[in-house]
């Protein structure tokens, strides 16, 4: 099949999963073409204009410097994509190299890093530590990135290992083996593979994970700088203007939501979709439709 038809079936399983890639897919045309969508510059100051309500000249109104929100939101999907994607791809790098090498090899290797580290970063909640890591490094975007890659690698290590740990003895594996293919080649050709389904799915809805731990951050001062605009930030400045001008809350935690929400409905389709007990369903049921 090909890429086409394959999306297009994917889509046609259920509505949540073409309302989560419309969703997605308008995220990331905001931040590609941010430059060229936004109606002004997202730092631009116009005190004479400051807490303006939704109009035509400003469709979500100014916050309390009179910036325009509606070009403050969207280059604020930059940013926690751009966040998004660096700690998802840090996260699986990670995890999956050192799931992969405790799984293959086991033994004292795979004692240390399922018990000590694993096991270690799994038992503090994932939004607390990453605060505590991003208090230590400071505020930044870089710094943010890298505190969240730090607490978030666990989960996909201990997806990777568990994988590994299963698929090491199938026959084709033992059969590589026996042939005199190397650990590296086994690992790569033959192992990676076949488990990245999963982690692939682990990803998607770890990119939701990540864009709400990027708000949460800057929200708590601990994240983007200004005057870089950042959705959580924007929440923060509008703590004090929650009743007299409620449109800084309402659109920066519109975005949010539905970001959130668009990584999550694919993640829970995709893994849906891969999976040929449901695919089987889902086929069966529009059969007798």
């Amino acid at each position: 099949m090909s890429s086409g038809g394959a999306l297009r079936e994917f889509l046609r399983q259920s509505m949540l999963a073409r309302m989560g890639f419309v969703i997605a897919c308008l995220m990331v045309i905001a931040a590609a073409f941010a430059p060229w969508i936004a109606p002004d510059n997202p730092a631009s100051q116009n005190l004479a204009g400051r807490l303006e309500g939704p109009s035509l000249s400003h469709w979500m109104g100014t916050d309390e410097l009179g910036r325009d929100i509606l070009s403050r939101v969207v280059y604020g999907a930059r940013v926690s994509l751009f966040v998004a994607v660096c700690v998802v791809v840090g996260c699986g790098v990670t995890g999956l190299t050192l799931g992969m090498l405790a799984g293959y090899h086991g033994g004292t290797l795979d004692r240390v890093v399922n018990l000590l580290l694993i096991n270690a970063f799994l038992s503090f909640p994932g939004v607390l530590l990453a605060i505590a890591f991003a208090a230590f490094f400071g505020p930044g975007i870089g710094k943010v990135i890298l505190a969240l890659i730090i607490t978030g690698w666990a989960g996909y290590a201990r997806l990777a290992r568990a994988q590994i740990l299963k698929a090491k003895e199938l026959e084709f594996v033992l059969a590589a083996r026996s042939l005199g293919a190397s650990h590296l080649r086994i690992l790569l050709r033959h192992l990676l593979p076949n488990i990245l389904q999963p982690v692939l799915i682990q990803a998607t809805i770890g990119v939701a994970g990540a864009i709400l731990a990027e708000a949460t951050l800057s929200f708590l001062g601990l994240g983007v700088l200004a005057p870089l605009p950042s959705w959580g930030a924007m929440l923060n400045d509008a703590r004090n203007h929650l009743f007299d001008a409620p449109h800084m809350v309402i659109f920066p935690a519109l975005a949010v939501v539905l970001a959130v929400l668009a990584f999550n409905l694919l993640g829970d389709a995709w893994r849906d979709w891969l999976d040929p007990r449901t695919r089987s369903q889902m086929a069966a049921l529009d059969q007798s439709r």
